[in-house]
Formats: C-alpha cells, sequence, structure tokens
C-alpha cells in the first residue's frame, strides 16, 4: 500500500472519529401567537436530530402588528414576553421591551411578520422599512440576516370577523398574503421568506381542513409540526424529509408527510416559485 492510499485511509477514519461541525444558529422571531406557534416546539429537536443547534427567541405578543411593534420598540415599551430556547429548554420572561431582546444575543437570523388578518392586505406593511431599519440599528451581530415568516390563510369555516377583508376565502387570502409579500418585501431589501404558508396550504391539500385548532392558529400535532419543519429546513438548509424526530402525538407516516409538504414549499420557495390555489367564488 503506498503512502497516498495510507494517508487517505486516514484521513476518512478522522473524520468518522471528529464529525465535521454541526451548525449553530440564533434565531430570533419578531411576532406574535403565529411565531409560537412555528418555533416554540418541535423546531429545537427536528434541528438537533440532524445535528444541529439552534438558540431560539421569539419577541411576542399576541396579535401583533407591524406598526404595533414598530411603536412598541421606538418607545422601549415593555410589553413583550420574551420565550427563549436553549438547548432545548424554553425560559419565559415577561414585561421586556423589544430593545433588550434584540440585544440580548448576536443573532445569526431574525424574522419579521405581519398580524395573520393584516397578512393579505399590502396598505398594512407601510411602517415594515421603518421597523426593519429600528431593528437593524440596535442589532449586535453586524451579518444578520432579515427574513419573512410568510403565515399562512384562515381556515375555510373560520368565521371571525378578521377573516371578513378576503371575502371568508382562504384561497383569497393565500393569494392576497402571496401579492403583499411580492409587492412589499423587495423594496424592503427582505430577500428571502420562510414559506409557512405555502407548507399548510399544500398539507391542506393533502389532509385535509385538519391543520387548525379554532379556525386560524395552528393544531398542536399536524400544523405546529408543518411550521416547525419548515423553519428547520430553511434555517439549516438540510433536507428535513427523512428526519428522524417527531412527536409522539403523529404518527411516522403522518410525520413523512409533513416533511414532505415543507420541503416542497422551501424548494419553491428556493425557486421564487407559488402554488397558487384558485379562488372557488
Amino acid at each position: 500500500m503506498n503512502c497516498c492510499k495510507i494517508t487517505l485511509i486516514l484521513l476518512l477514519s478522522l473524520f468518522c472519529f471528529f464529525p465535521l461541525q454541526a451548525k449553530i444558529i440564533r434565531v430570533l422571531a419578531i411576532g406574535n401567537s403565529f411565531s409560537e406557534d412555528a418555533v416554540e416546539q418541535y423546531l429545537y429537536e427536528l434541528a438537533a436530530a440532524q445535528g444541529d443547534s439552534l438558540v431560539i427567541g421569539n419577541a411576542y405578543i399576541a396579535g401583533c402588528s407591524i406598526d404595533r411593534h414598530y411603536d412598541n420598540l421606538r418607545g422601549d415599551s415593555a410589553l413583550y414576553a420574551y420565550r427563549k430556547i436553549i438547548g432545548g429548554v424554553k425560559a419565559k420572561h415577561n414585561g421586556v421591551t423589544l430593545r433588550s431582546i434584540i440585544q440580548d444575543e448576536q443573532w445569526d437570523v431574525i424574522s419579521l411578520q405581519q398580524a395573520s388578518h393584516l397578512s393579505g392586505i399590502v396598505t398594512s406593511y407601510t411602517n415594515l422599512p421603518l421597523l426593519k431599519r429600528l431593528v437593524q440599528s440596535y442589532t449586535t451581530n453586524l451579518h444578520v440576516q432579515f427574513v419573512w415568516h410568510m403565515t399562512w390563510a384562515y381556515a375555510d369555516d373560520f368565521t371571525s370577523d378578521r377573516f371578513k377583508p378576503y371575502n371568508y376565502s382562504q384561497s383569497r387570502m393565500y393569494h392576497n398574503i402571496i401579492s403583499s409579500m411580492l409587492n412589499v418585501l423587495p423594496s424592503v431589501g427582505i430577500r428571502r421568506i420562510i414559506p409557512s404558508g405555502t407548507a399548510i396550504q399544500l398539507m391542506r391539500h393533502r389532509m385535509g381542513n385538519v391543520l387548525n385548532r379554532d379556525g386560524y392558529h395552528l393544531s398542536y400535532t399536524l400544523g405546529r409540526y408543518t411550521a416547525a419543519c419548515t423553519w428547520c429546513e430553511f434555517l439549516t438548509g438540510r433536507n428535513v424529509d427523512g428526519n428522524k424526530y417527531w412527536p409522539a402525538t403523529i404518527t411516522e407516516q403522518e410525520a413523512q408527510t409533513c416533511q414532505q409538504e415543507a420541503h416542497e414549499a422551501c424548494f419553491m420557495q428556493s425557486r421564487n416559485s407559488y402554488v397558487i390555489f384558485y379562488n372557488k367564488d
């Protein structure tokens, strides 16, 4: 055996004993109950199952809109519930300012989103450039990446007045969310989108009306797991289809379906492509 072959075998052996370093990603969601649905359960475990480690923060106020986040940050208002997951353990702190949350970590990724009932109304995004600029002024990581969390349309049987602007049509709301993103985000300098809304819509066409627990929040099992799968693939860049983690509350087959649709949504997003589900009305 020549010297080159011996060297190659030794190098391969070293890779077996010393695998490539896993990714450590610090991600902050500036959101509301829709970011709670997406990042506060299952996401850490999914990443850990593929060898990656996440530090997850969620700046939470129920139903919080772009305008309210902006006003809160300008006024340094201590109104947030700060949920933070490190090592799979969640800590909750109430009465926290958004500024202190932003400065708590050198976040690699910060996601912004609109309140769900406004997500398909393009005129509601007026203060998004100002919010992004102000958040960026308080960040401690010069290379932080701003991304957009695409929320999901409501269930077709939801009867709340907040659904009225979309004529109580799920497909119309989904279409309007896409239209709003395409009209607004390029001018704000946000180029990457976490396509939770597309993943949920794809799942609805596979499994029916089982993704929501109350017409707008996600179900505790399939809905939240699908959103977490979408975030996991987006953040880590690894194909979530085949991930070995799923909660005991769903079956392996259901988990595979969630993973497949989350991967499909991320793949479509990477190609700047969207599935359009046409209105029935």
